[in-house]
C-alpha cells in the first residue's frame, strides 16, 4: 500500500520566493534560492517521500515563471535548473504515492511543461518515462501523445511541427518497454535528441551492434559526439566488451569539464588501466595541448610523464609555479623541473596577464626546491642560459630577473 502524506498541510518556505517575476535580471540571487529549494526539499524526502515529490512538482511548476526576467546569456542558471531538475526527478519517481496521487502530478508537471516560454524546464520531458514510476502508467501516457507525436515527426512538411510533448511519448515508450512501437514512430527521424531513444530501444531489444551503428551513421555537426560516445560505450561495456569500449569510446565519452576530472573519470571507469597508459592515451587524443595533462599527472604521482607533458606544449606558467611551490620540500627534484618548465613558457611568452610577481615566484620556488636537492648553483645556470636566450616582446622575464642573473636589460 502506497504512504499517505497530509501534503497541503506542509507550508515550504520556497514557494513565497517563487512567485512569478521574483527575481530580477542578475542570476546569483536566483541560483542561491533553487539550491535553497534543493535542499529543503531533499530534507523533508528524508522523513516524508511523498510530501518531499508533492514539493517538487510544486516547485517545478513554479520555477520558470519564476526566473522569466534573469539573465540566462551566461548559462549559470539554466545549469541551476537543469542540476535540480535532475534531483528532484528522483524524488518524485521514488514517492511511494498512489496511481491518483501521480497521476495528478504528472498532469501538473506536464501542463507546466507546456507553459514554459524560455523555457527552463523543457528537459523535464527527458526524464517522463522515470517519473511514471510504472510499465503501465508510462504506457498510458504514451498512448495519450503517441498521434499527435506521430504527426510531429512525420516526413510531411504539411503536418510535421514542435510539439511539446514529443520526448515525453518517446521515454514513456521506452519506459514501457515498448520498443517496437518507438521503432516505428522514429523510422523516418533524423534528429538526433530523438533518434537516441531508436538507438537504446534497439539495444534494449539486444540488437546493440544494429544500435551502434545506428548511432555511428547517425553523426553529424548537428548531433553530440559526445552522447553518442556515451551510449555506444554504455552499450559495449554491457556487453562485457571492455577492452573495445575503451578502445573505440572510453577516452571521448568520458570527457568533464577540467583535464583533471577528465584522466579521474577514465581511470576510474577502466581501474585496469595503468594511470600511465591512459594519461598517454589522453594525451594522444587531445594532440598539440599535452601541456594541459600536467596537473592531472601530477595528482596522480606520475611526476616523470607530468614534467614531459609540461615541456611538450605549452602549460600555464602558473600552474607549474604552484607545483614547484608545492613539492619543494616532499620532490624538490619535480619541483625544480616544474619551475624550469614555468620560466620556459614565461621566456617564450605563454601565460594570463602574467605580473613581475608571477616571474619572481616561479625563480624564487624553482632555487628554493634547488637548494633542497644541492644543485642551486647548475639550476641558477639553467635559468640563467634560458632567460638570456629570451626574444619575445620586450623581454620582459629579462627585465624582471636580469639583476639577479646578472644580465643586461
Amino acid at each position: 500500500m502506497a504512504a499517505k502524506s497530509k501534503t497541503t498541510a506542509h507550508k515550504w518556505q520556497f514557494k513565497a520566493r517563487f512567485r512569478r517575476h521574483a527575481f530580477g535580471w542578475r542570476s546569483g540571487p536566483a541560483i542561491t534560492r533553487v539550491k535553497e529549494a534543493i535542499s529543503e526539499i531533499k530534507k523533508v524526502a528524508r522523513k516524508d517521500k511523498v510530501l518531499a515529490a508533492e514539493g517538487a512538482v510544486s516547485f517545478l511548476e513554479k520555477v520558470s515563471p519564476a526566473l522569466e526576467h534573469v539573465d540566462s546569456s551566461s548559462g549559470a542558471i539554466g545549469t541551476a535548473v537543469n542540476n535540480a531538475i535532475a534531483a528532484l526527478v528522483d524524488i518524485i519517481a521514488s514517492a511511494p504515492a498512489d496511481e491518483k496521487t501521480r497521476q495528478k502530478w504528472l498532469e501538473r508537471l506536464f501542463e507546466a511543461h507546456a507553459a514554459d516560454e524560455i523555457p527552463y524546464i523543457e528537459s523535464l520531458a527527458e526524464y517522463w518515462g522515470e517519473l511514471c514510476a510504472s510499465p503501465e502508467v508510462a504506457s498510458r501516457w504514451a498512448d495519450e501523445l503517441i498521434g499527435v507525436t506521430r504527426m510531429a515527426l512525420s516526413p510531411d512538411k504539411s503536418l510535421r511541427g514542435h510539439f511539446h510533448g514529443t520526448s515525453a511519448c518517446l521515454t514513456s515508450l521506452f519506459a514501457a518497454g515498448r520498443y517496437d512501437d518507438l521503432l516505428d514512430v522514429l523510422k523516418d527521424e533524423d534528429f538526433w535528441p530523438y533518434k537516441r531513444w531508436a538507438v537504446k530501444a534497439m539495444a534494449a531489444q539486444g540488437k546493440k551492434a544494429e544500435a551502434i551503428g545506428l548511432a555511428e551513421s547517425s553523426r553529424s555537426p548537428w548531433a553530440s559526439d559526445l552522447d553518442i560516445d556515451r551510449l555506444c560505450e554504455e552499450m559495449l561495456l554491457s556487453s562485457g566488451l571492455v577492452d573495445e569500449a575503451y578502445e573505440r569510446y572510453g577516452l571521448r565519452a568520458n570527457r568533464a569539464g577540467t583535464y583533471t576530472a577528465w584522466f579521474r573519470a577514465v581511470s576510474k571507469k577502466y581501474p585496469y588501466k595503468k594511470p600511465a597508459e591512459v594519461l598517454e592515451d589522453l594525451a594522444n587524443e587531445t594532440p598539440g595541448e599535452e601541456g594541459k595533462w600536467f596537473a592531472a599527472a601530477k595528482d596522480a604521482k606520475l611526476f616523470d610523464e607530468a614534467i614531459a607533458l609540461a615541456n611538450r606544449t605549452p602549460c600555464s606558467p602558473q600552474t607549474l609555479t604552484r607545483a614547484a611551490r608545492d613539492f619543494a620540500e616532499k620532490n624538490p627534484a619535480f619541483a625544480v623541473e616544474a619551475g624550469m618548465a614555468a620560466l620556459r613558457w614565461l621566456v617564450e611568452g605563454y601565460g594570463y596577464e602574467i605580473t613581475g610577481l608571477d616571474v619572481l615566484n616561479a625563480y624564487s620556488f624553482t632555487m628554493k626546491a634547488a637548494e633542497n636537492i644541492g644543485v642551486a648553483l647548475q639550476t641558477q645556470e639553467r635559468i640563467r642560459a634560458l632567460v638570456a636566450a629570451e626574444s619575445f616582446g620586450e623581454r620582459f622575464v629579462t627585465k624582471v630577473l636580469g639583476r639577479q642573473l646578472g644580465l643586461s636589460q
